[in-house]
């Protein structure tokens, strides 16, 4: 293995799922701004995810239309965008 190239500040972070509140505690490095009360009364950083294991339709058997952010929209929108400075430059 490579020296150097592992991060070493493991901490106990709560993820969060948005989509349904369920909510775990483990070990991670990923950076947060928001923190949380965990259930042992202690506060601990917090990170949200969209989707986990409760909510992902492989492991529920339920199909589910997720679009939280508007991506297809967003999309659409930068695209105008293109086709606006396409249309001004001929």
């Amino acid at each position: 293995m490579k020296e150097g190239i592992h991060p070493k500040e493991y901490r106990l972070v709560v993820f969060k799922d948005v989509s349904n509140d369920y909510a775990f505690l483990t070990k991670s490095c990923v950076n947060t701004k928001d923190t949380i009360v965990w259930e042992d009364g202690n506060e601990y950083p917090l990170f949200k995810v969209e989707i986990s294991n409760t909510s992902h339709p492989y492991f529920t058997g339920k199909m589910k239309l997720i679009d939280t952010a508007g991506r297809v929209d967003k999309f659409m929108n930068r695209y105008k965008k293109h086709q606006k400075k396409d249309a001004e430059s001929k």
